[in-house]
């Protein structure tokens, strides 16, 4: 589509327009939506209705606006996608103290799928009494009121704004999300929310230094970083919970690999790059939270990140492991968190943060940005760009603490690696009423979506794959970290301990199959134990001592039934996604009992005839 099929200069229009000249500019123009972002749902928000924010473009120019609640469907939909063009059927602008918000309350969608058209730049603002430059929208620092908006609007109070940074006239403030490698001369006025400590590095090519910012405003956040010499300029200028102006940096693709900051872009500090300190920044949020309850770690994805708040119930004790790619030793601490879910879950800090950290009052802590890992169940850990905050000033906090020191405080948790091996409820145990077929589970598409997913069935082992059904783990009980073997035996990396010699537990895949059909499962130890009745080490020693005499082991447990509980979750690797199996809870078939529950299902029915 060309530029010329945009309705030219009407954002300009919209951003001076003043109320009396409403109902002129109401309807019938054609733009492109750069953005669609949902309203961060905050505590400052007192509203369970989804609200959302578009820039709107004309290809010359951009504004933002707010699309009302009963357009919400488009978006969840999938109608209203970044860039999709769109005509504007009807729309109204909420003014509060000659400050506006447009709000979009009718439109239709032209085409999908488009291209940025042009290289739009914040609408000019040139009359007296206009809305700046770009409206700010709600955010966790904002209030929220209902205010005497027309029938259908969204009735949300925007926020102060600026036309431009003080003591910079003429220089507009950029939205981080507007920000793109096409623009040129913009300013973002930005919260640093992290930043990293000094790293340096020495190889063939030879030697640097860096560091990195977390940069957040009322519409996003961005990641930024600075080499060698910009390091020595700007690192101890930036300080964490500030707000600076910064303008004259590089907008570069975001190397998704080092930042699980979600912008398609990345800032590159230069040596002309202008960081000038802001001291009003009563409006700007301070933090954005996204808050899962830990009850819901095993939907997500391993590696992928969230965010998460809990009572620090558990300190482990300071340790440390020496890093493969650095052969550096980095400190160490596990904590255990607990929730209102009732789970817990193990939490690992690193660096000063776990040499200073320290909980002697089971402080409520909130956790951005960290990662999710599957060794035994689900665990966390700190990225070096993920950030807590202590005792954070914010509603969940408030309510998780007086939960706690109520009535949480005396509650069981259930932690994740331990429902993972007994198979309970949570996790989909063993239930003979709801067992599916093999063929039904792959027809039915388990697993195949966002979240794992558990079915029960009895099925026989055709063949158990017999190359590396055991791994060395490290005998400290609660840890089963892979050891490496050294010169003078074993060592473990998490518990930063040699030994001997290993404890050896199952990793296995077996083929199983009922009437059906056949399927592949992964299982563990538990799996292992019930299927060969020995331990990992006495198979590993036979194996390693007869090959004769393992073969006939690993035949003699082919052919015998078991009920399972399993889990069905997709997995990528090399490049392939398929769905894989594993057995969350094994046991051999007690045929008496097997006997008994089918007498009394033929009997029922006979039962129920003579009533």
């Amino acid at each position: 589509m060309s530029q010329q099929q945009l309705s030219a200069g009407i954002c300009t229009r919209l951003n001076e327009a003043s109320e009396t000249e409403i109902d002129e500019l109401s309807s019938g123009y054609t733009v492109q939506l750069l953005s669609i972002k949902k309203v961060n749902s905050s505590t400052a928000i007192a509203s369970a209705t989804d609200r959302y924010r578009v820039i709107i473009s004309d290809g010359v120019h951009f504004v933002q606006a707010m699309i009302a609640t009963q357009l919400n469907e488009l978006v969840s939909k999938g109608d209203l996608l970044k860039n999709t063009i769109v005509i504007i059927d009807k729309l109204t602008f909420n003014f509060v103290q000659d400050k506006r918000l447009i709000i979009i309350l009718a439109l239709r969608v032209v085409s999908r799928n488009e291209e940025k058209i042009g290289s739009p730049t914040a609408a000019p603002n040139l009359s007296a009494t206009a809305a700046p430059v770009v409206p700010e929208t709600p955010n966790a620092s904002t209030s929220i009121a209902p205010q005497s908006a027309p029938s259908g609007s969204t009735g949300v109070k925007p926020a102060q704004a600026r036309p431009g940074a003080s003591g910079r006239p003429g220089k507009s403030i950029y939205p981080i999300e507007g920000l793109s490698p096409y623009q040129n001369n913009w300013t973002i006025k930005a919260r640093v929310t992290q930043k990293s400590e000094v790293k340096t590095w020495s190889n063939q090519r030879g030697e640097g230094k860096l560091f990195n910012v977390t940069l957040m405003d009322e519409t996003g956040e961005i990641r930024a970083t600075g080499f060698n010499a910009v390091v020595d300029e700007l690192y101890d200028k930036l300080e964490e919970g500030k707000v600076y102006y910064i303008s004259k940096a590089r907008v570069n693709l975001a190397k998704r690999k080092f930042s699980n900051v979600q912008n398609d872009y990345e800032l590159g500090f230069e040596k002309n790059t202008d960081v000038e300190e802001c001291v009003d920044a009563s409006n700007m949020p301070m933090v954005r939270y996204n808050f899962i309850p830990l009850s819901s770690l095993e939907a997500l994805q391993k590696d992928s990140t969230c965010d998460v708040i809990g009572v620090v119930k558990e300190v482990g004790p300071l340790s440390e492991i020496t890093s493969k790619a650095t052969n550096r030793t980095v400190p160490k601490r596990d904590l255990t968190i607990v929730d209102k879910s009732l789970y817990s879950v193990r939490l690992t800090i690193w660096g000063k943060q776990a040499e200073t950290f320290t909980a002697d009052d089971l402080p409520v802590v909130a956790f951005k940005g960290v990662k999710v890992g599957d060794f035994g169940g689900r665990s966390l850990s700190m990225l070096s760009s993920s950030y807590m905050t202590i005792s954070p000033d914010v509603e969940e906090a408030h309510l998780l603490r007086g939960w706690y020191d109520g009535i949480g405080a005396e509650k069981s948790f259930q932690s994740h690696s331990s429902a993972l091996s007994s198979g309970g409820s949570a996790f989909g145990g063993f239930n003979r009423n709801e067992m599916r077929h093999l063929s039904d589970v792959k027809e039915s598409q388990l697993g195949m979506s966002d979240k794992a997913e558990f079915f029960s069935a009895r099925a026989t082992v055709m063949h158990i794959k017999a190359e590396n059904i055991a791994y060395p783990a490290c005998p400290t009980q609660g840890c089963n970290k892979k050891l490496t073997e050294v010169n003078d035996g074993w060592r473990c990396e998490r518990c930063d301990k040699s030994f001997d010699r290993p404890e050896y537990r199952y990793i296995m895949s077996m083929a199983v199959a009922d009437w059906s059909g056949q399927a592949w499962l992964q299982g563990f130890n538990d799996a292992g134990l019930a299927v060969f009745g020995k331990t990992a080490d006495e198979v590993t020693e036979i194996k390693e001592r007869n090959d004769a005499e393992y073969n006939a082991l690993m035949a003699q447990a082919a052919g015998r039934t078991f009920n399972l509980s399993c889990r069905a979750k997709q997995d990528t690797y090399n490049d392939q996604t398929r769905v894989r199996y594993g057995i969350s809870k094994i046991s051999p078939v007690d045929y008496h009992e097997e006997a008994r529950y089918l007498r009394d299902l033929l009997m029922q029915p006979t039962w129920a005839v003579t009533t």
